[in-house]
C-alpha cells in the first residue's frame, strides 16, 4: 500500500495527536477519518482481489495440464499475495513436477504448507486480522451518529449504492506478446 503526500502529512498529524491529544482541530479529525476511510477500501480492494485470485486459480487447476502456465503464472502471484497453498494446489504441482516452474513451485508450496501447519498447530492464526476502526479521536464520530461509507447526496437524499465493479473490469485479462514479424533478407 502505497500513501500520497497529502495522506503522509495527514498521517502524520494523526501520529502527532496521538502522541500530544489536547485540542485538535476539527479539521484534522475530517483528516483523520477520510484516511481511515481510504484505508479500509485499500484492505476491502485487497480482499476481493484475494478472492478474485483464488476462484482464478481454482478455475486454472481444473484446466490442468492444458492450463500448465497459466496455472504456474496465478499460483505465484496468489503466493505473493499471501495465499496459503491447499492440499488441490500441491496435488495439481505434483502432476507438473517435471517441468522447471513445477519443481520450484511445488518446493516453495510444501514449504509454505508446512509452515501454515505448524502455525496452526501452535495456535497462531496465519490470516490478517481486520483492522479495528479508527474512532477515539478527541472530537471525532459521536456514538450517536452512524458509522460507515454512506453519505447523503446533495440535496438531503441518500445517494444510491455504487456498484461493485467486476475483476475483470478492474483488473483486464493479460496479453500475451506479440513477437515482432520476422525480417525478411532481401535475396539478390
Amino acid at each position: 500500500m502505497a500513501f500520497s503526500a497529502d495522506e503522509l502529512r495527514v498521517l502524520r498529524r494523526a501520529l502527532a495527536i496521538a502522541l500530544n491529544p489536547t485540542t485538535v482541530a476539527e479539521t484534522d479529525v475530517r483528516d483523520c477519518l477520510r484516511l481511515a476511510e481510504s484505508v479500509d477500501e485499500a484492505i476491502e480492494e485487497a480482499g476481493r482481489l484475494r478472492a478474485f485470485l483464488v476462484t482464478d486459480l481454482a478455475r486454472y487447476r481444473a484446466a490442468l495440464p492444458g492450463a500448465a502456465r497459466g496455472y504456474t503464472e496465478l499460483l505465484q502471484d496468489a503466493l505473493a499475495a499471501g495465499y496459503d497453498p491447499r492440499p488441490d494446489d500441491l496435488a495439481a504441482l505434483r502432476t507438473l513436477r517435471g517441468t522447471p516452474t513445477g519443481d520450484v513451485l511445488l518446493r516453495r508450496c510444501l514449504a509454505l504448507a508446512d509452515q501454515s501447519l505448524r502455525a496452526r498447530i501452535a495456535g497462531r492464526a496465519t490470516t490478517p486480522r481486520q483492522r479495528t476502526r479508527l474512532l477515539a479521536l478527541p472530537g471525532g464520530r459521536s456514538a450517536d451518529r452512524p458509522s460507515g461509507p454512506k453519505r447523503p447526496a446533495p440535496g438531503g437524499k441518500p445517494a444510491p449504492p455504487q456498484p461493485v465493479p467486476k475483476p475483470s473490469e478492474v483488473f483486464p485479462p493479460r496479453r500475451r506478446p506479440v513477437p515482432p514479424p520476422a525480417q525478411r533478407s532481401a535475396v539478390s
